[in-house]
C-alpha cells in the first residue's frame, strides 16, 4: 500500500472537518466533490451559496450538496466570528468594525472557524498567494506551544527497494518558508519535522540536522549554528532520536556513519533531514525529486496550532485532493 493509500485509509477512519475558503473556485469544487464522494472528510465551503451551486452544476458535480456552505456575507456568521478576531487582535488596536470586515474575508473566516473548533483544518491557495494564506493563519490560529516558526516539509517517496529512510520515506525540512533560520528556529523546525514524520509518513522519526561538517570536521559560524540548534532541540524534545551536526552521507549511510560519526545514535539511518537554510533545503529536494525520480509530497506546513496548508495557484484538482488528505492526517495527529 502506497503513502497516499495509507493516508486515505487513516483519514476515512476518523473523518475531519476541512474548510475550503475558495469555495467557488472550480478546481477546489472538483476536489471537494471527490473527497465527499469517497467519504474521506467533511467539507465546509466558504462562498456565496448560489454561486457555489451554479458552479457545481456547470461542472456536473453530484456530491457538493453534502458539503456545509458558509456565506461570508451572512451577518449571523460575522456576528459569531468577528468577536473572536477582535479578542485576538485588540491589543494591536483594531476596532470591532475592522474585525467584522476581516471576519468576512474567507481566508480569515476559515481560520476563525478552526480557532473556534468548528473545523479541524483549512486548505487554500488556488486563488490566494502564500503570503495571504499564511498571514491569516499566523494571526488567527498561531503556532503550537513552544514553537515560534512555521516551516514547510516534503515527504520524499523514494523508489521501491531504496535503502534510505524508513520504507523508502524521508522527510526534508525546511524547504519552503524560512530563508535563514537561526539556531532556535532550526531546532523548532527539527522538532516540527519529527511530528510531520509521525502524522504524514507514519514513521518514528530519526532526525539529522545537516551541515557541511560532521562532528567538528570543519569550523565555521554556520557549523556553530547547527551545533547550537542540536543542543536546543535535545532540550525541547529529550526523547526524540536526533543528532547533528552531520553531513548528508553520515546521516544516511551506515558505513559512512561508522567512520565519521561512530557515536551517533542515528547510525546512518536518519529518516528526517533538517537543512541549515531554505536555500539548501529547496535545492536539495528539487535535485532529489528530478534526478532521482522521487515523488515529493508537499509542502506540508508545520508548526501551526492547527493545520493550514497552502496550494500553488497553478495546482490541479488532484493536488487539492491530496492536500486535503494530508491536512486530515495532520488534524488527526494533533488530536492524538
Amino acid at each position: 500500500m502506497g503513502l497516499f493509500e495509507k493516508l486515505t485509509v487513516k483519514a476515512k477512519s476518523m473523518p475531519q472537518r476541512i474548510v475550503l475558503p475558495e469555495g467557488t473556485e472550480p478546481r477546489t469544487l472538483t476536489a471537494a466533490d471527490r473527497i465527499l464522494k469517497e467519504g474521506i472528510a467533511e467539507i465546509i465551503l466558504i462562498g456565496e451559496p448560489a454561486a457555489i451551486k451554479t458552479m457545481a452544476a456547470e461542472l456536473h458535480l453530484e456530491n457538493i450538496n453534502k458539503a456545509t456552505i458558509v456565506d461570508p456575507a451572512d451577518e449571523k456568521v460575522i456576528d459569531k466570528y468577528a468577536p473572536i478576531y477582535y479578542e485576538l487582535r485588540k491589543k494591536k488596536g483594531i476596532s470591532m468594525e475592522e474585525a467584522r470586515v476581516t471576519a468576512a474575508n474567507p481566508l480569515y473566516l476559515g481560520c476563525l472557524m478552526v480557532k473556534a473548533g468548528d473545523a479541524d483544518g483549512q486548505v487554500a491557495g488556488a486563488l490566494n498567494t502564500t503570503g495571504n494564506v499564511l498571514r491569516a493563519a499566523f494571526q488567527v490560529i498561531k503556532t503550537k506551544p513552544g514553537i515560534d516558526v512555521v516551516s514547510g516539509a516534503f515527504v520524499m517517496v523514494l523508489p521501491e527497494g531504496s535503502p534510505y529512510g524508513t520504507d523508502g520515506l524521508l522527510i526534508f525540512a525546511d524547504c519552503a518558508v524560512v530563508p535563514e533560520p537561526d539556531a532556535k528556529q532550526l531546532a523548532q523546525i527539527a522538532v516540527s519535522a519529527a511530528q510531520t514524520a509521525r502524522d504524514i509518513a507514519g514513521i518514528e522519526p530519526r532526525v539529522a540536522i545537516l551541515s557541511f561538517s560532521t562532528k567538528g570536521s570543519a569550523k565555521s559560524e554556520r557549523v556553530d549554528k547547527v551545533i547550537e540548534a542540536t543542543d536546543i532541540a535535545h532540550v525541547m524534545a529529550p526523547d526524540l532520536m536526533l543528532d547533528g551536526e552531520l553531513q548528508a552521507d553520515a546521516a544516511l549511510v551506515p558505513g559512512v556513519a561508522n567512520s565519521k560519526a561512530p557515536n551517533s545514535p542515528l547510525n546512518g539511518r536518519a529518516n528526517v533531514l533538517v537543512f541549515p537554510s531554505l536555500e539548501v533545503g529547496n535545492i536539495a529536494y528539487k535535485l532529489v525529486q528530478r534526478l532521482g525520480g522521487v515523488e515529493a509530497v508537499g509542502p506540508v506546513l508545520q508548526g501551526l496550532a492547527a493545520p493550514v496548508n497552502d496550494l500553488s495557484r497553478g495546482c490541479y484538482p488532484e493536488d487539492i485532493y491530496k492536500t486535503i488528505i494530508i491536512t486530515c492526517n495532520q488534524a488527526i495527529g494533533a488530536k492524538a
